[in-house]
């Protein structure tokens, strides 16, 4: 488990700085301040959640187990070429035709 002490979670204003240029988000001193109080913050709370943790409870992202909704394929009658042109707007060679969305440059 990561080491959640204050000495590795302490935020200062100078990381504050340094993220904020990173991201290239333009900071007051004011929000600097502000900023770093409210991460430093969060950090804490983070580092208790760390606390409870156990080895012998899982880890979970969803309280649901989730599965993935799926059929089986099956061969079937399908449309044929004629039956699913025969709504389209605009038909050429056997296909659909639709307006072009780039220029030829692209």
């Amino acid at each position: 488990m990561p080491d959640t002490s204050a000495a590795s979670t302490e935020i200062t204003a100078d990381t504050v700085a340094h993220l904020a240029g990173l991201a290239r988000i333009a900071l007051t001193p004011e929000e600097i301040g502000s900023l770093t109080s409210d991460l430093g913050s969060i950090l804490t709370h983070i580092a208790k959640v760390g606390e409870v943790t156990t080895p012998d409870v899982p880890a979970t992202s969803h309280p649901i187990p989730l599965s993935n909704v799926t059929r089986p394929d099956e061969v079937a009658d399908v449309l044929t070429r004629e039956e699913a042109l025969a709504n389209a707007p605009e038909t050429t060679d056997g296909m659909f035709r639709v307006s072009s969305i780039l220029s030829e440059e692209q």
